[in-house]
């Protein structure tokens, strides 16, 4: 396995183990973009484009999920597995 480097804002909470709720880390979506955000990124690797960082609550959000129409947000929520747990594998290490 090769190591990348994604760029986390770091007031970010901590990455959950696999399973666990999702805390708004970014890991996943930095990573790589869901189905849903392949096609409103444009491409099929590096961070989404719809990932959104909240300041007040000190964490990332899918920027779809939280627009104003509730279809769009219905869709988006199912495409991300909203309520499923974490399910990125990525292992994640501090900067040298």
């Amino acid at each position: 396995m090769s190591a990348r480097v994604i760029t986390i804002h770091a007031d970010a909470p901590s990455k959950p183990p696999t399973g666990q709720a999702c805390n708004g880390c970014g890991v996943c979506c930095l990573a790589e973009p869901c189905p849903l955000g392949v096609l409103v990124s444009r491409r099929l690797s590096g961070p989404c484009a719809a990932l959104r960082w909240d300041h007040a609550g000190r964490h990332y959000r899918c920027g779809l999920v939280s627009r104003d129409r509730p279809w769009w947000s219905a869709l988006a929520r199912r495409w991300i597995a909203a309520g499923r747990g974490c399910d990125s594998d990525a292992e994640v290490a501090a900067a040298a």
